[in-house]
């Protein structure tokens, strides 16, 4: 058998049976950054954002894989997956990579995955640590991966967005135009206050334009035409 057939017949798993968050406080992590950055480049139609998706980087070897917690990828389009196969994808590597530690995870683990990332050309990877409320980040230079100094006040390249990261207080990760990134129930919560306040708004100007009408009326009753005020 040929070398090519050998890869056709090569199977690629869309699941590595291990489960997505060891916790509800990392599962919430990454929902939210996941979600926020879908919704940072909903209106390109040219960046793909997944979370937990597999992503084979080297076409004949299933093997070699990661499953980032959130991973952006610039010039690929929006769209299912059941797994991220590079070679499929222009040979474009996912550019922005996060995770989100849990108790479980071992400094060996930790060490593949950053080599893994570094080998295949991530340009930017970010690890956000919920229980030590801290992110550490590095930054494509020089050929390598290297460690982001201060991220405090630190605006992604690729992203837009913003690290806030002051000791004493919680970690914050900011849109391009400063909004948070949000919980599900934050943002609905917002949602909800904003269409209160839209409700309140017309029902004021429902008010106003009624009041309105009753001055008119009555100053027709005494002869006076409104619009010659």
């Amino acid at each position: 058998m040929s070398i090519a057939s050998q890869t056709q017949t090569i199977e690629y798993p869309d699941s590595d049976g291990l489960p997505m968050a060891e916790n509800t406080l990392q599962f919430q992590w990454i929902v939210t950054i996941q979600g926020s950055l879908d919704w940072i480049f909903r209106d390109d139609p040219d960046v793909f954002v997944a979370g937990d998706l597999l992503w084979y980087p080297v076409e004949g070897n299933n093997k070699r894989r990661a499953a980032p917690d959130a991973m952006v990828v610039f010039g690929r389009p929006k769209g299912y997956r059941g797994s991220y196969m590079q070679w499929r994808e222009d040979d474009i590597p996912p550019q922005v990579v996060f995770e989100v530690l849990s108790p479980g995870n071992r400094p060996r683990e930790l060490t593949d995955k950053f080599q893994f990332y570094d080998a295949h050309q991530v340009e930017e990877y970010y690890v956000v640590d919920p229980d030590r409320n801290f992110v550490d980040g590095w930054i494509r230079q020089a050929g390598s991966l290297q460690v982001i100094e201060e991220l405090n006040g630190w605006i992604s390249p690729k992203l837009g967005i913003h690290f806030q990261q002051v000791e004493g207080q919680p970690v914050r990760l900011l849109q391009p135009d400063g909004t948070p990134f949000l919980t599900y129930q934050e943002a609905r919560a917002l949602t909800e206050k904003a269409r209160q306040q839209a409700e309140q708004e017309f029902a004021r100007a429902e008010q106003e334009s009624a009041r309105a009408e009753r001055l008119a009326a009555k100053l027709r009753e005494l002869g006076v035409e409104p619009n010659d005020i």
